[in-house]
């Protein structure tokens, strides 16, 4: 099984290992994330302007590149996800959007019209791969290791659009953590924002939203929080202080669990 996949930058540059981790946990699990070829940064934010349209093209390029590769898109980044799959929502409903596009891309020889399907990795093993396969595949489950699913703002909202989970009670990270082994925290903060990009004008944005996440995952026991945004990983970590807990990003705890983390 084949995926078309779109790693994104921070994947490619400073986090080269979570990329890996990722690859060699989906060939342990059956399937195959080929990269597409001269992919192009999403701009790490939706772009909400109407006439904003070159900033969507990237996304659109590789939107169309798995179309023709008859293949669904996917993406380990939160970030990568909500604006491509917003940006697929567009030219799927968006009359004025799909024509600017696709004037844009005639002089590549190309037009689209949201026939792909986008996806997470996280949804590729629940929905696809199926999570009781999952379980059977780990070598090294991680008993005893009580983690807090953090999923942040990107993966979820809008929730009309994404359709990733439950908005407001999502349970998917909580059920990759039982899949490998460990112990769900459920905790009031998993899907309040960190701070995100805040952290470039005003840090004392994420300091406060980032303190409060990992205080409130600390009080009701848990040990690691784990997330699919690097962003977000960056934030909760530099600003985690002496509170003993490790912010891991999903790909790790599950390259470790089937025994392919080097």
């Amino acid at each position: 099984m084949k995926y078309s996949y779109f790693p994104g930058c921070t994947l490619k540059n400073k986090a080269l290992d979570l990329d890996k981790y990722a690859r060699n946990s989906a060939e342990a699990l059956g399937f195959t994330l080929e990269e597409i070829p001269d992919w192009q940064c999403c701009g790490g934010v939706y772009p909400m302007g109407k006439n904003e349209i070159a900033p969507k093209l990237p996304s659109v390029r590789a939107l169309a590149y798995a179309r023709d590769q008859e293949t669904s898109l996917v993406t380990l980044c939160s970030a990568c996800y909500n604006v491509i799959k917003q940006v697929n929502n567009d030219m799927q409903n968006d009359e004025n959007i799909i024509l600017k596009a696709n004037n844009y891309l005639a002089g590549e020889n190309l037009e689209y019209h949201g026939e792909t399907k986008v996806l997470h990795f996280l949804e590729v093993l629940r929905d696809e791969i199926g999570w009781d396969k999952v379980k059977a595949a780990v070598k090294n489950p991680l008993k005893g290791k009580k983690i807090g699913a953090y999923y942040g703002c990107l993966l979820l909202r809008p929730g009309k659009v994404m359709k990733f989970d439950d908005p407001e009670n999502p349970q998917i990270l909580e059920d990759f953590i039982k899949a490998i082994g460990a112990t769900p925290v459920i905790y009031a903060q998993r899907n309040e924002c960190c701070g995100a990009y805040a952290e470039i004008e005003d840090p004392s944005i994420p300091d406060a939203r980032s303190k409060a996440i990992i205080t409130n995952a600390k009080d009701m026991g848990a040990d690691f929080l784990v997330t699919s945004c690097p962003l977000c990983q960056y934030n909760l970590t530099k600003r985690k202080g002496d509170a003993e807990i490790e912010v891991v990003y999903f790909t790790e705890l599950l390259a470790e669990a089937l025994g392919v983390k080097e």
